[in-house]
């Protein structure tokens, strides 16, 4: 005789940062009412990434940081910028605290975890049945928020990568500066199509996450990254003999124009990257999520369906679009453009557009401090693909995010940033 499904109103699928925020922001507005799973096939539990993101300080995330820096650096071959970045905050969190809290949530709401891989979710327009294996559901819910990685829905005109891999440092002598954090040092030798940069983040003077970002199409080998991290650090004045390299992160984040289907069917809402979460021009993804976790808590609390808002404005989506071709297409070089971002706008502001947070003035305002003609170029270009694709739609190959590259060549699973 078979089992009959467990019925829930909310399934989570997937237990990883965008969940564990979900249920983090049901507990804090109080809902107690709700039959709520966790279906994931890992129970997470420790620092298996890291996130960095800036934000106001003052909310319920400061007793988590493992680091905050008003002030960041943003080295160019050309200018070295020291920006005060009041009234916001670089912050740096580390996702054991989180994976802690969602485990203290999940006691104070009750909720039912499986461990099981989800295969498919059958969503009949008033009930999803998640199914973890061919023979029966094992959850009928009337909403489920699934956070698993996803490719876009269809090819971008744009696909490229944030990849990147960092060594937590320790040294054996005061080296780092804990009252400043290095957001983008494009002293790198820059790729031949794409752009890449250094970024240092101190959590005391003894003890800082040090890192080698790409933006580009491909991924590099593990050799190449760690010798990319080893340049870095040497050019940093970092001595080897005095550092000891204690964990080691990689990730791999989708840069792309590609839509993301954020409400796949009637009762089935995407979150985190596959919900649209990353911001394509730059990768980060954590604030996005803060606020997807925030919006789907209130309304359950209200009693409402528990959609987010787009994660970004659709004019920073088309934005967003513009220059990542203008890079791809060497139109502009990497460190041309973010250092002019920043030397002509306000830092807060430039952070601020980077979360999607601007007011149409401001977006103008950050327009008018890149170079015209690249930019007019890249703007008509994207205008005719987007044309071409509605008169006579592209067959681009599918395009899907690989796994991080750890160890010298094998990819594995990720331990991600931003």
């Amino acid at each position: 005789m078979s089992l009959l499904p467990v019925d829930v109103d909310l399934a989570l699928v997937g237990g990883g940062g965008a969940a564990s925020l979900v249920l983090a922001a049901l507990a804090r507005h109080g809902v107690r009412d709700l039959r709520i799973a966790v279906v994931d096939p890992v129970h997470r539990r420790g620092h298996d990434r890291t996130w960095a993101f800036w934000d106001q300080p003052g909310n319920d995330l400061d007793d988590l940081l493992s680091a905050s820096w008003s002030q960041v650096e943003v080295i160019t071959p050309e200018a070295h910028r020291t920006l005060d970045l009041a009234p916001l905050r670089y912050a740096m969190l580390r996702s054991g605290p989180v994976y802690d809290r969602a485990a203290e949530a999940e006691r104070s709401l009750d909720v039912t975890r499986i461990v099981a891989g989800v295969e498919a979710l059958d969503d009949d327009g008033e009930r999803v049945l998640v199914r973890t294996g061919v023979d029966r559901p094992v959850l009928r819910a009337g909403w489920v928020l699934d956070s698993r990685p996803r490719p876009p829905r269809r090819p971008g005109r744009t696909n490229w990568l944030q990849h990147f891999r960092g060594w937590w440092l320790t040294a054996d002598r005061p080296m780092f500066d804990p009252g400043r954090a290095v957001l983008m040092d494009f002293r790198t030798p820059q790729p031949a199509r794409g752009v890449s940069f250094g970024y240092v983040l101190p959590v005391d003077s003894r003890y800082a996450l040090v890192e080698y970002t790409e933006f580009s199409p491909h991924l590099l080998t593990g050799a190449a990254y760690d010798s990319a991290l080893a340049g870095y650090r040497d050019l940093l004045g970092l001595d080897p003999a005095r550092c000891t390299v204690r964990e080691v992160e990689n990730g791999v984040i989708p840069m792309t124009d590609g839509p993301f289907d954020a409400r796949p069917s009637p009762r089935v809402v995407r979150l985190g990257t596959a919900g649209g979460a990353t911001r394509p021009s730059t990768g980060f993804t954590f604030a996005a999520m803060c606020r997807q976790a925030e919006q789907v808590a209130r309304a359950l609390a209200a009693g409402r369906p528990p959609v987010p808002a787009p994660a970004y404005p659709r004019r920073h989506r088309w934005m967003d679009a513009v220059a990542l071709r203008a890079l791809d297409r060497n139109l502009v070089g990497g460190p041309e453009f973010f250092g002019q971002l920043f030397d002509r706008n306000p830092a807060a502001r430039v952070l601020r557009f980077l979360d999607g947070a601007t007011t149409v003035a401001e977006d103008l305002a950050v327009m008018r401090s890149t170079r015209l003609l690249p930019m007019v170029t890249a703007t008509v270009a994207d205008a005719a693909g987007r044309l071409h694709d509605r008169l006579a739609p592209a067959r681009r190959k599918p395009w899907t995010v690989p796994a991080p590259v750890v160890g010298d060549d094998s990819p594995a699973g990720a331990r991600s940033t931003r």
